[in-house]
């Protein structure tokens, strides 16, 4: 891996299709410690297809950012632009793009992102067993302040807290 790292906004069908396949092959090699197989592929049908991600962009305000180094793609963002927050729904990278500065560097365009839009805050929902993600996200500085379960359907379950980061 590199440390150059371009992120770019999905512009085309193309592009989003592209997301959505790593999307997939992400969430089938990440989420084996916490989610059976089943869970999977109902939430990358429910929220990380190509057809999820299109009506997310027309009707809730995602917007898509592809992740690429020397190698090409290797992860993708999603956020939503909200009234008062910015949500950062997705910051995911493939498994070899992990431990390489990458994601300091995706979460970093996102600050930025942040400010542009002039936003004061990003918030996120981020499953209460995924230690390293919430790890992560501690050493970020995003501060819990709140939990939620969401039933997503298909007897299904988010239980997450939600975590804040003030610009």
């Amino acid at each position: 891996m590199s440390n150059t790292l371009l992120i770019e906004p999905c512009i085309n069908d193309e592009q989003l299709h592209q997301t959505a396949d790593l999307a997939n092959a992400i969430w089938h090699e990440y989420f084996p410690f916490l989610l059976s197989d089943e869970q999977i592929d109902y939430m990358v049908e429910k929220f990380c297809s190509f057809d999820a991600m299109k009506d997310l962009e027309k009707h809730h305000n995602y917007h898509y950012f592809m992740v690429k180094d020397d190698q090409g793609l290797v992860g993708y963002i999603a956020l939503a632009h909200e009234e008062t927050q910015l949500f950062l729904s997705k910051i995911y990278l493939k498994k070899e793009a992990r431990g390489c500065g990458y994601a300091s560097k995706m979460f970093a365009y996102i600050q930025e992102h942040a400010k542009k839009y002039q936003y004061n805050s990003i918030y996120l929902t981020c499953n209460k067993q995924n230690r390293h993600s919430l790890d992560v996200y501690k050493k970020w500085g995003f501060k819990k302040v709140d939990e939620d379960v969401t039933d997503i359907g298909n007897g299904y379950v988010m239980d997450d807290y939600i975590l804040e980061y003030t610009l």
